[in-house]
């Protein structure tokens, strides 16, 4: 007597099947142009911060000099005028860990409790913010100025570091990422448990918003590192300059009667400025990058 047999098909034995994501020729070609625009600038700072004055003016943008200058030029910079370079560099690090870190934790502190908290005049709070953050910064600039000179704040660090400790953006961002991310349950759990507020906050919340945290350090940490147009107002003493001014301060001396050009300092200084701010996104990008696909998927 014989069984039919059922016939397997070999593919229809495999559990799970492997399917390649689609390619598209045209945002390949996209992507390079981006990275192309991204990298062209660097590779650029990096090649003219290789060279002496004279090679800047003799040989192509892109292209090595006679002489590679490298750590001339950066033993120069760290030793021109009296070493002013290391005293910029520490100001622009003092503006960023107390403006950029205020900023951040400020920030936190005011959308978790936007987040999680009802309390009259609510609405109308948020609706302020959601306008702060349509308001550019430089707008703000001058009225800063002509508040704070009536204050007598003005050439100093504080001048700097109290504005930047606003975020509305960055509280905004930490608002709509509590939402998402901190259950309501779980705090309303740790209540019951008898955990106060600040011990709930700190030890179960913070480490929830860590991602939505280190996305608005960076954020404020870039734009208190390249912030240029209120120290330039703020400041008239060149010893409390950031990086910014300090450096266009060398590049305007090429101009006037009695002009001295140094180029090569001023973008082997733009080279090295550069540096901590690759060394903090590769150093948090890790908490950032856990954070990209929360609530993307349903549980």
């Amino acid at each position: 007597m014989v069984r039919n047999r059922r016939v397997i098909h070999p593919r229809a034995r495999r559990p799970f099947s492997v399917t390649r994501p689609p390619r598209s020729t045209a945002l390949t070609l996209l992507m390079c142009l981006f990275l192309l625009y991204a990298l062209v600038p660097l590779v650029w700072l990096f090649v003219n911060a290789t060279k002496t004055q004279a090679d800047l003016f003799s040989s192509f943008g892109l292209a090595f000099g006679d002489s590679f200058a490298l750590w001339d030029n950066i033993a120069r910079t760290f030793t021109y005028d009296d070493g002013i370079y290391l005293r910029w560099l520490g100001n622009t690090m003092l503006y960023v860990v107390v403006g950029a870190g205020g900023a951040t934790l400020l920030a936190t502190l005011a959308g978790y409790g936007l987040a999680k908290f009802r309390f009259p005049g609510r609405a109308g709070y948020f609706a302020v913010v959601l306008g702060a953050v349509a308001v550019p910064g430089t707008a703000l600039a001058v009225p800063t100025f002509l508040l704070f000179s009536q204050m007598g704040l003005t050439n100093t660090p504080w001048s700097i570091i109290i504005p930047s400790l606003i975020s509305p953006f960055g509280l905004y961002l930490i608002w709509v990422y509590t939402i998402d991310s901190v259950p309501t349950e779980l705090l309303e759990a740790a209540r019951l448990d008898g955990a106060s507020e600040m011990r709930t906050f700190f030890t179960i919340s913070v480490r929830l918003l860590l991602p939505g945290i280190v996305t608005v350090a960076l954020f404020t940490i870039v734009a208190t590192w390249n912030n240029y147009f209120l120290p330039l107002i703020m400041l008239s003493d060149p010893k409390w300059f950031p990086l910014t001014v300090g450096l266009n301060q060398w590049s305007a001396q090429a101009a006037g009667v009695a002009a001295e050009p140094i180029f090569n300092l001023v973008i082997t200084g733009s080279l090295v400025a550069i540096v901590p701010i690759i060394a903090i996104f590769l150093f948090l990008q890790r908490y950032w990058q856990s954070g990209l696909s929360a609530g993307s998927v349903k549980q």
